[in-house]
């Protein structure tokens, strides 16, 4: 009898390793006859876990959704990932949960073997959280924002964005990101006709969700994750200019520090938007281009642009000039 029930619970943590099993595969594992895992399979339906049979090509055992959640079995790596992972919820980075975090966390650790006990305290002993300055984010808020993403149907909400303010958005909601401290919604925003990110503690619902939509082709997940991150680092800059470089936009890539959009004008020219929150420091990015650029737009970046050229003069005015050897 104990050894039926040890090789019950080690088909249930197969069944829970991977989507489907054949009988074979499970009977090859546990060193059974594809008889044996039957009457198994039948052992674990009358103690309550929904195992699926499919026949045929593809098919197999499944583990599927019951009405309770059956026995996890998880390997080392698995049981401090889940644990790290419920210490850091357990932080507040989503409103509402912590304490249950905090519940779940000690059921985990009450069985955990020393040894990974020992790791996991370890971890929580000395690795430090950056709070949130504006909170922790309304549960509430995200599963009606992931809802729309999930059922396609617009989001009208108002937004305020970083400098206070206000304006009535519409849009085609597609992904949530996370950045570990926020959480940004990547949407269409449906009158201005282009991606966009809005950060979601920013947002208030109006209402009702609006009708449905038709999906649109989608940007690549690592696309869309880095499109976020360069809104997230550029939101915040102060001062702005359009520049127009006389050379090839991979000169442009190559040189500037910075991940930054071009656009082709030609094939010697291209023309940019770089941002700072010093015009000074704008200036001196454009310094590192070793190529001639206009300014198109920007009066901070002129005037930075001129200070900086006099200063420059009166640093080398006493040297003789390379003309006159």
């Amino acid at each position: 009898m104990a050894e039926t029930s040890l090789r019950l619970l080690r088909l249930l943590s197969l069944l829970q390793s991977r989507r489907t099993w054949s009988a074979t595969g499970l009977a090859d594992r546990l060193e059974v006859t594809t008889r044996t895992i039957r009457k198994d399979v039948e052992r674990l339906r009358r103690l309550g876990y929904p195992v699926d049979a499919r026949p045929g090509v593809g098919g197999g055992y499944r583990l599927g959704n019951g009405a309770s959640l059956p026995p996890l079995f998880l390997d080392d790596e698995e049981a401090i990932a889940v644990a790290v992972g419920l210490r850091t919820a357990a932080g507040g980075s989503v409103a509402g949960i912590e304490e249950t975090s905090l519940r779940a966390l000690a059921k985990v650790q009450q069985v955990l073997p020393a040894r990974l006990s020992r790791k996991i305290n370890t971890i929580g002993t000395y690795a430090l959280r950056v709070p949130t300055p504006e909170g922790p984010m309304d549960p509430h808020l995200l599963h009606a924002i992931a809802d729309g993403c999930r059922d396609r149907t617009r989001l009208r909400f108002r937004y305020e964005s970083h400098d206070g303010t206000r304006t009535e958005r519409d849009v085609e909601p597609y992904r949530l990101v996370n950045d570990r401290r926020r959480w940004y919604l990547f949407a269409w925003d449906t009158d201005r006709a282009d991606w966009r990110t809005f950060r979601a503690d920013r947002i208030t619902p109006s209402g009702a969700a609006g009708p449905r939509f038709v999906p649109r082709t989608l940007p690549p997940d690592p696309e869309i994750t880095a499109r976020v991150a360069h809104s997230v680092r550029t939101a915040t800059w102060r001062y702005r200019a359009r520049v127009v470089v006389h050379a090839p936009a991979a000169h442009v890539r190559d040189r500037i520090p910075v991940p930054v959009d071009v656009r082709e004008l030609g094939p010697q020219r291209c023309e940019f938007t770089p941002g700072s929150d010093h015009p000074e420091m704008l200036a001196l990015y454009l310094g590192m281009l070793d190529a001639d650029f206009t300014v198109v737009d920007g009066p901070e970046l002129a005037a930075a642009l001129t200070h900086l050229a006099d200063r420059y003069r009166r640093a080398v005015a006493e040297w003789p000039s390379p003309d006159r050897g």
